[in-house]
């Protein structure tokens, strides 16, 4: 069977398998919100699939699985930190589409789970591509492409570190971050995050047909700007801190760290 069918489909069969077990989990602790942790993580799982199947330079395939290991473990992993910090508190985004989802929320989380593994494997295309490629010289897009991707991840990590430093001071609490990156934008993670799938694409684009990757980083800002990124953040923001997080909205920018409105 052709690689571009056979590595997404074991690929699927394995991230499935996982967010199966997350499900049954978070049946069990009454807590949707685990579901980060794990579609994080299922990242490297599929990277490390496409890397020992992948029949592409060895060099190139390496990267690859440095460039999603790094990034999935971090995220999942600081993902995971913040959720099991407060495991019997639901996120306010899963609460909510839990009560929108009653009395059958357990049965649609099932499915929205699987979705996420799906999605998972969508948006593996880059790595895909990458894996597959014989071409045993790595060019220059790829170079540009894995220099963003550093740039990336250390604004990630920083801006997720100073979010972190702010709520762990108690007298923060009830209070909007304002600091550091935060002060500019009111989801620099997020703009990072889609920076990442900017150079995962540019990588790619070195690639035979690797330039159809340009749907992930499209899809992922479609989902960071409709659907479940900034809309349900900042609706829960909003539930929370109320008048703050309206003022907060009024001097930041929605996504870019790029300037202070006065």
């Amino acid at each position: 069977m052709n690689q571009l069918v056979l590595l997404p489909l074991i690929g699927f069969a394995a991230v499935s398998i996982v967010m199966i077990v997350v499900w049954l989990w978070a049946v069990k602790i009454n807590n949707a919100g685990i579901v980060d942790i794990f579609w994080s993580y299922n990242f490297p799982i599929i990277a490390i699939i496409y890397f020992l199947l992948g029949d592409g330079f060895d060099q190139r395939n390496l990267i690859v699985l440095i460039m999603v290991c790094v990034w999935g473990a971090r995220l999942g992993t600081y993902l995971f930190v913040r959720v099991l910090s407060h495991i019997k508190e639901e996120d306010g985004r899963y609460k909510q589409l839990r009560t929108e989802w009653a009395p059958n929320a357990n049965f649609k989380f099932f499915w929205f789970f699987q979705m996420q593994a799906f999605s998972n494997v969508f948006l593996s295309i880059p790595f895909l591509f990458a894996c597959i490629n014989p071409n045993p010289e790595l060019n220059l897009m790829e170079q540009i492409g894995a220099g963003l991707w550093l740039i990336s991840i250390s604004g990630e990590a920083l801006a997720d570190r100073q979010l972190q430093v702010f709520k762990k001071e108690p007298s923060n609490k009830g209070k909007v971050c304002n600091a550091g990156l935060w002060n500019y934008s009111r989801h620099p993670n997020y703009f990072f995050e889609w920076m990442i799938w900017v150079s995962y694409f540019i990588f790619a684009s070195a690639s035979p047909y690797g330039w159809l990757s340009i749907i992930c980083p499209i899809s992922i800002l479609f989902l960071l700007f409709k659907v479940t990124g900034i809309p349900m953040t900042e609706e829960q923001a909003l539930r929370s801190k109320g008048d703050a997080y309206k003022a907060y909205q009024q001097t930041t920018s929605a996504f870019v760290p790029w300037f202070k409105r006065k």
